[in-house]
């Protein structure tokens, strides 16, 4: 069996183990869930127009105003309307506005004389929107990178523990049992996060905001490949810290770089997402690019060259650290006497 055939046979076996795992399954449903209903749900809840009732010689502003008027003969009807709870305000003569318990805003805003308004940076973003995907952004990366990557580090342990690695690396060559792990990871994070983008763009699509759909789409695109690099990065970190260790109580040990590495990048690009220095310094560190880079493409902050210059970094960071994470596995895998240290397991690779 040459390597190609023996990281398939592994990366397939652990997707196979993965898909049968009711815990998995059912995070990932989960997962799936919160993602449809931050996406559909806000429309539904957010409702149609308001309902009034006026008579045909106030009806014109109202229906320029997009809402749905109910024509009534005069005003004592448009008033019984509303008490009876036919419609959800009235519209008399004054003109008044008629509610039960709260003044309607948008039938005031038709009928309000509205100020010549110029807007002086017509296509900045939004800033609540703008923090809620960034904020996105930054939890789709760090819990799936999280999650996926303990899982690789637990099922190096659990082989370890077992002895079973043993017999795997008697089998199949050390570093394409590495790589078949590190392969299905990846698959199974990419397939989350290929489900969670198709929900969020078919959510934005059902609320009927086009322009958001617009601004929002290239920026779900930048973000596969920027994390899938940054997953393999951080996958490559988890690797390594369940080498060296034999027991799965342990890992909490030598696993704090990795959970820095990935708490801090998620907490600096919630704070930072409206400073646009701090956010275009993120963008080329490679454990905060994955989620600045897509974000100032969605605020319109970044050049189409910084997007290829950051990709090309975070490549290169992520090849690095493979490496590096390969000859760590290597040299701490069969070591199943106790806890091996960083620097043991680099110089005795192999």
């Amino acid at each position: 069996m040459n390597a190609f055939e023996a990281t398939r046979l592994v990366a397939a076996r652990e997707i196979r183990v993965k898909l049968r795992d009711r815990t998995f399954l059912i995070s990932t449903l989960i997962f799936f869930l919160i993602a449809a209903a931050a996406t559909f749900l806000p429309p539904l809840l957010a409702g149609g127009p308001p309902n009034v009732a006026a008579t045909e010689a106030v009806a014109g502003p109202l229906r320029g105003a997009g809402l749905q008027v109910r024509t009534v003969p005069d005003d004592a009807a448009a008033e019984q309307a509303v008490r009876d709870g036919e419609v959800d305000a009235a519209v008399v003569a004054g003109p008044t506005v008629l509610a039960m318990t709260e003044a309607p805003r948008e039938v005031i805003s038709a009928l309000s004389s509205a100020p010549l308004v110029q807007l002086l940076d017509p296509d900045a973003t939004d800033s609540t929107l703008a923090f809620i995907v960034a904020f996105a952004f930054a939890f789709v990366f760090f819990l799936t990178s999280q999650t996926f990557g303990v899982q690789i580090a637990q099922s190096i342990i659990e082989e370890k523990q077992t002895r079973i690695v043993e017999i795997l690396v008697a089998a199949v060559p050390v570093r394409a049992l590495l790589a078949g792990k590190m392969i299905a990871g990846t698959l199974l994070a990419l397939g989350q996060i290929g489900l969670v983008a198709l929900v969020a763009v078919a959510g934005v699509a059902f609320g009927g905001d086009n322009g958001l759909l617009s601004l929002l789409a290239p920026a779900i695109g930048w973000f596969i490949p920027f994390f899938l690099l940054g997953f393999v990065l951080i996958a490559a970190m988890w690797a390594a810290a369940g080498a060296l260790v034999n027991r799965l109580e342990d890992i909490g040990g030598v696993s704090m770089p990795v959970q820095l590495a990935v708490m801090l990048p998620f907490f600096a690009v919630i704070f930072l997402n409206d400073n646009v220095v701090g956010m275009r310094v993120l963008s080329y560190l490679p454990f905060s690019s994955p989620t600045a880079m897509p974000i100032r493409l969605f605020t319109g902050d970044a050049a189409a060259w910084e997007l290829f210059a950051s990709l090309a970094l975070l490549l290169v960071a992520a090849v690095g650290f493979l490496l590096a994470g390969a000859r760590v596995y290597e040299g701490s895998l069969l070591r199943t006497n106790g806890r091996t240290s960083l620097r043991t397991a680099w110089r005795e690779r192999g």
